[in-house]
């Protein structure tokens, strides 16, 4: 076996899943845990190498490193943007927690970008369930007519959204008007 062509393949893979990493990043803003299996998926299918795949985590777990120290790839960073994200889409604390857990970020980047949430807004997920009424239709939202017909579903919405049952009770019971005046103050 020739060292040398050994050594070219190697080089070869590196720079294959460096362009790879560089092509996703400039398209997405992944985490991580994303951008990993992103290249290891790559390799598996694209690629298909003769190395294994210890060897190949490797070589991702290094590019993941050095994009790390040239501050190109931050979970932290990720963590806040992400969450500020969620919460405006109408996500509650408990499911924006889940989701960023999902994407393989630490729990003491998520505990921080949720403090900081809590920090700058007076009852967040109060705010986003309002926001998820609005969006789905739900709840205020729904004629007179519907809405005792609907409560059970809308009440289903709401948990599913990851919002207590006080809560989603409190969003419930809202008069319409008093919804529409809280939806122009958000």
């Amino acid at each position: 076996m020739n060292p040398t062509s050994n050594k070219s393949d190697f080089e070869d893979l590196t720079t294959n899943l460096k362009d790879l990493a560089y092509s996703y990043l400039e398209k997405y803003n992944p985490s991580k845990q994303q951008l990993k299996v992103y290249l290891l998926k790559k390799y598996l299918t694209k690629i298909k190498g003769s190395k294994s795949k210890k060897e190949v985590t490797s070589i991702i777990d290094e590019i993941i490193l050095n994009l790390e120290k040239n501050k190109i790839l931050n979970d932290e960073m990720y963590s806040d943007s992400k969450a500020r994200m969620l919460l405006r889409r109408g996500y509650s604390l408990n499911k924006i927690n889940q989701s960023l857990r999902g994407k393989g970020i630490e729990s003491k980047f998520i505990k921080i970008s949720i403090d900081k949430i809590k920090e700058n807004q007076i009852e967040p997920d109060f705010v986003s369930a309002l926001k998820l009424c609005k969006r789905r239709r739900i709840g205020p939202v729904r004629s007179e007519n519907n809405r005792e017909l609907f409560y059970k579903k809308d009440m289903g919405i709401l948990a599913r959204g990851g919002f207590s049952f006080d809560l989603s009770k409190r969003i419930l019971d809202l008069d319409p008007d008093e919804f529409q005046k809280l939806i122009k103050i958000i």
